[in-house]
């Protein structure tokens, strides 16, 4: 298996090891993170040896290094909790957000929501399966009947508009 196999496979399955990553870490971040490293392992094996089904060592792979991130999460916050005493814990105040930060974010979700609104409605459909439902270009594409390259330009243009919202809201 060669690593433009390993790319081809990769391209295709991306989407779906997200997804399954996502089920088992419950953190779209760290997913992603997971993801990469679940390419750069495989890489890594299928210079050493080869592998004949690349598909469900891919996916495989992707499992396995999740369930380490929960392990080494887990653990983690059991050595940091059982060295602290717990009335410490308990005097920790809670993170609250500054009276500024909320009217920052406040104003922001308004104007995002204004801006967001001004869009077509192709264009609002493809925000929300992008962000909000996590669909990538080519189910998106599909979804709507549209090229993956239309998709591609609507979102450039969606997030276009957000980093200017962002900007005039905070111009540092």
């Amino acid at each position: 298996m060669t690593t433009s196999n390993l790319d081809a496979v990769f391209l295709a399955q991306r989407t779906p090891l997200l997804r399954t990553l996502l089920r088992i870490v419950k953190n779209p971040s760290v997913a992603e993170d997971l993801v990469q490293e679940t390419y750069l392992r495989v890489a890594t094996t299928l210079r050493d040896r080869r592998v004949d089904h690349l598909e469900p060592f891919l996916f495989q792979t992707g499992r396995n290094l999740a369930l380490d991130h929960l392990r080494h999460t887990r653990m983690k916050l059991r050595t940091l909790l059982d060295d602290v005493p717990e009335d410490v814990i308990e005097a920790v105040p809670a993170a609250t957000p500054s009276t500024e930060d909320g009217l920052y974010a406040s104003q922001l979700l308004e104007r995002l929501g204004a801006s967001l609104a001004k869009l077509t409605e192709r264009q609002q459909r493809i925000f929300i399966l992008s962000r909000l439902h996590g669909c990538g270009q080519a189910e998106i594409a599909e979804k709507l009947d549209v090229s993956q390259s239309t998709v591609q330009k609507e979102l450039r243009l969606i997030m276009a508009i957000c980093v200017e919202t962002l900007s005039r809201l905070d111009p540092a």
